[in-house]
């Protein structure tokens, strides 16, 4: 058999889009991914499901796996053929033992690469507004290990050195410490009123950020019960905060948001939020796909074989027109044999995505929806009129059955379908019950009865009493109905169902 490759990749400081590309790479190219405590969850989530997992982290309760034990692990699964992810925290070079991992694949002949990541040193105290070196405060920087008890600390660190070497001081892992750095920092010659500064878990949502000064930092973390992981900053450079502060000053700073909708359709969503400040947190809890019923492709078949019959087209989601025009190609349909037709969108989106197709749909209703749509044709609409409705299959019946009162003949036809991912995330749930998820978007009804039901799905008997800590934001009325269906308090909704207004609702609410 031959032997595999092992990744030895940093994953950064944990904002997931602080991993480098060379790293995202080895992520999804591996067919097992050896992770610890400090890689960000939602990596994971940028790798095919099928890709093993293995948690090897430290907890502050217990070890899970001794580094003797992940350097033997690294060895065994290569030598199993097998291409290995070794995802760390931060920099894998900067107090990961990336050495003694690599050293031993080294011993045993297999091909390895060191994909240098983001330290934490740097990119920490850069979101709370601190850089590390200044033109006219500190020239160079030093990043010293404060995981150590005081003895192994005096042994590792030459204090009468350190102290004043560079102008600006970083300990990683120190925060138990901080006092016996402080008084070791202030006998080798720092002055006491030296700003220090305290940025526990940066670029991430529970970030937070500590600053006194070496005399009174001590009192201060014990005060404020300032638990770790945190990087700590001693020097001059603390003072730039009060300008440099950036993150903080955004919107949903602090803020996690667990987004729902589909895969492919989450990005923009996350984006937004991403852009405000917040951590967005995907788990789509569905997706689309071509129906494959034999009945349902034979009724699309038979809709789209009289094209030429239709007065009105109309597209409710922007899934509806991408799905439709798929049906085009796979059936050989020219759209040109739709030239009787007007064509109708729901919403800004699906208007968007008929233009980017070279279509204009006809005026917009003023709200989102299916009745509003109703109303913006008016008179457009005659009895004995033909009309087709590409559209999902969980769509509400409201729409054929108004036109066919105003006696137009609707064809309705399940152009996808939307199915549960099926999808389980045990880290996902650990947020919930600690209150680490502060809001949940929901863009459309599917996507609240399918996370309820994958909820149950991962053993959560009462999923209401679970959401009940996060404030639940629904994308207009009919999905903010059917969340109250389901027992859920539903903080704020939309007036208009669109991404834009869901997300200002989001701001607002929060």
């Amino acid at each position: 058999m031959p032997t595999g490759k092992v990744y030895l990749v940093g994953a950064g400081p944990g904002d997931p889009k602080l991993i480098t590309v060379r790293g995202l790479e080895a992520l999804q190219r591996s067919e097992v991914v050896v992770y610890d405590r400090l890689a960000g969850p939602q990596l994971l989530n940028r790798i095919p499901d099928h890709v093993e997992r293995i948690y090897v982290g430290k907890r502050p309760d217990r070890h899970t796996m001794k580094q003797e034990e992940i350097n033997r692990l690294l060895v065994d699964l290569a030598l199993q053929g097998k291409t290995v992810c070794r995802l760390k925290g931060g920099d894998p070079t900067v107090f990961g033992r990336v050495g003694e991992e690599a050293g031993l694949l080294r011993q045993h002949g297999i091909d390895y690469e060191i994909v240098p990541g983001i330290t934490s040193a740097i990119a920490v105290p850069a979101y709370a507004g601190i850089p590390v070196t200044h033109r006219e405060l500190a020239s160079s920087f030093s990043v010293v290990t404060g995981h150590e008890s005081p003895d192994k600390l005096d042994r590792s660190i030459q204090w009468d050195k350190v102290t004043n070497a560079t102008g600006t001081l970083l300990f990683l892992m120190g925060v138990a410490k901080i006092g016996y750095i402080s008084e070791q920092l202030i006998r080798y010659g720092r002055p006491p009123e030296t700003s220090v500064a305290l940025v526990r878990w940066g670029t991430r949502a529970e970030q937070a950020t500590l600053v006194g000064t070496l005399a009174d930092i001590e009192a201060k973390v014990k005060e404020a019960n300032f638990q770790p992981p945190a990087v700590i900053v001693v020097g001059d450079v603390v003072k730039q905060r009060e300008e440099l502060q950036w993150i903080e000053r955004k919107p949903l700073f602090g803020r996690r948001v667990l987004v729902t909708r589909a895969r492919s359709q989450a990005s923009e969503l996350a984006d937004r939020i991403d852009e405000l400040g917040g951590e967005p947190y995907e788990f789509p809890v569905i997706e689309t796909r071509l129906p494959e019923r034999p009945e349902a492709v034979q009724a699309i078949r038979e809709a789209l074989a009289c094209a030429e019959a239709y007065d009105l087209v109309v597209l409710t989601s922007v899934n509806g027109v991408e799905y439709f025009f798929r049906w085009l190609e796979r059936t050989g349909t020219d759209i040109r044999r739709f030239h009787k037709a007007e064509f109708a969108a729901v919403g800004p989106k699906t208007a968007e995505a008929l233009r980017a197709r070279g279509i204009t749909p006809c005026p917009l209703p003023e709200k989102f929806h299916a009745e509003s749509l109703l109303d913006s044709l008016g008179g457009r609409v005659k009895a004995g009129q033909k009309a087709l409705l590409p559209r999902g299959d969980l769509a509400r019946e409201l729409l054929p059955k108004e036109l066919g009162a105003l006696g137009v003949e609707a064809v309705s036809v399940d152009v996808y379908e939307t199915v549960p991912t099926g999808r389980k995330d045990e880290f996902l749930l650990e947020l919930l019950r600690e209150g680490g998820i502060h809001a949940v978007t929901f863009t459309s009804s599917s996507t609240v009865t399918n996370l309820i039901e994958a909820l149950k799905g991962m053993g959560e008997e009462a999923p209401a009493e679970l959401l009940a800590g996060a404030k639940l934001v629904c994308i207009g009325p009919i999905t903010a109905k059917t969340a109250e269906k389901y027992g859920l308090s539903v903080a704020a909704c939309s007036e208009a169902s669109t991404i834009d207004g869901l997300v200002q609702t989001l701001i607002d609410s929060l």
